[in-house]
């Protein structure tokens, strides 16, 4: 008789590797107290998904009051939540989105890294020189360039609002408590809508359009692109009163129009100047002007920054308004905006690091014009008379 033994085996505890979670660089957002700014760098569920990764995140108390996240919204996400300005900037890389004021960066370090817009206006030669005493890697958030899609993601996000505000904007400044005409937008039976005048066909242009339209208003647009008019036509998906920059043309619709809307972003430097101070004096009294462009200098030559809190001034009798970051208006939703890009684009620095992703894409690389104490933007040069380098030449000499 045949007899099988079966053999004795010992259940042992199943292990399961858990490796370490590896810590990335910090990132500092701090409480912006400059230009009435509300908006927020990074949003509580960004925070989460970075130090999720890795990433180590400061927040300054408060930093997020203004659009609606509290200190605890952010604890409870995993930031680190600090009590002072000098505390947020010991961070490897900070996150602003308001231009950091000169106080700010003396806080700053070699080899930080500054993510911000640049404010051409407001810039100045001190402003640069301590950046580059500092020797801070600086990039302009609105020059940042996605590859991939030909596009500046956040410069379209803030456009996409800014554009929906500035006809929301001037249709409250129309009214004649706001020292308008006491024109209503879009008009009703038996009285014409206002006149609306959309100087450049982007992304403001467009979703100024749609919103002008949907609300009634007569619009023309103007640019000297005639593709980009193109584009705005099939986008808006009808036909539309568009033109070509002939100057004549221009100031005669300019004359008669009740808001004017200024919507040309520069790729580098300064926005061009397309309305003179003469015409603006020979606009209808009343009428309005929204410079959306006059973080980049402005295309009205009466345009001069103004802010949140005193929005509005008067110029020839014409209605200004003027203020550079039109999207802090609704800081939730331009906050989620920014903070989408900024996580997906940080999420690609995991692995090398910050300078490691400078050097791998050429759509973050034109966003510097500071790298480790040398200026690396050819417009910031000449406009400040200060020597420039060749980013791809400073990187090369890195390796």
């Amino acid at each position: 008789m045949e007899t099988h033994s079966l053999s004795r085996t010992t259940t042992q505890p199943e292990r399961l590797a858990v490796m370490p979670r590896q810590e990335h660089f910090s990132i500092g957002i701090p409480e912006e107290t400059t230009l009435q700014e509300n908006r927020v760098g990074l949003a509580p569920h960004s925070v989460a998904t970075l130090v999720a990764h890795g990433f180590r995140i400061f927040v300054e108390s408060g930093a997020g009051n203004k659009s609606r996240f509290t200190d605890h919204d952010y604890s409870e996400a995993g930031a680190e939540i600090v009590h002072s300005h000098e505390e947020v900037f010991k961070a490897d890389v900070m996150l602003k989105v308001a231009p950091p004021t000169l106080e700010e960066i003396d806080l700053m370090r070699p080899n930080q890294v500054l993510i911000s817009p640049i404010q051409l206006p407001m810039m100045d030669t001190e402003y640069i020189t301590r950046l580059l005493k500092k020797r801070v890697t600086a990039l302009a958030m609105e020059y940042i360039r996605d590859d991939e899609m030909g596009i500046y993601p956040i410069v379209r996000v803030m456009s996409e609002i800014a554009g929906i505000s500035a006809i929301h904007i001037a249709a409250d400044l129309l009214a004649t408590a706001r020292g308008g005409q006491g024109v209503l937008l879009g008009g009703i039976a038996g009285v014409p809508p206002a006149k609306v005048i959309i100087i450049g066909a982007g992304v403001v242009a467009e979703f100024a359009t749609r919103t002008a339209i949907g609300l009634g208003a007569e619009v023309r647009i103007f640019d000297n692109n005639v593709y980009k008019l193109m584009r705005l036509q099939n986008q808006v998906g009808r036909q539309l009163h568009t033109s070509v920059v002939n100057p004549v043309h221009l100031r005669e619709q300019l004359l008669t129009a009740d808001v004017a809307i200024g919507a040309i972003h520069s790729r580098k430097g300064r926005s061009p100047l397309m309305v003179s101070e003469d015409i603006v004096q020979r606009m209808k009294p009343g009428s309005v002007i929204v410079d959306v462009s006059v973080d980049q200098g402005g295309c009205f030559e009466t345009s001069r920054i103004t802010s949140h809190d005193q929005p509005t001034f008067v110029k020839h009798q014409v209605l200004h308004y003027c203020v550079p970051n039109i999207p802090s208006r609704v800081a939730r939703t331009a906050s989620d905006a920014i903070s989408n890009i900024l996580t997906s684009l940080l999420l690609k620095a995991e692995s090398g690091g910050i300078f490691n992703l400078i050097t791998s894409l050429s759509g973050l690389r034109n966003g510097v014009y500071t790298y480790k104490g040398c200026l690396t933007n050819a417009y910031l040069s000449e406009r400040f008379g200060i020597k420039h380098t060749n980013l791809d030449l400073l990187i090369t000499s890195d390796y």
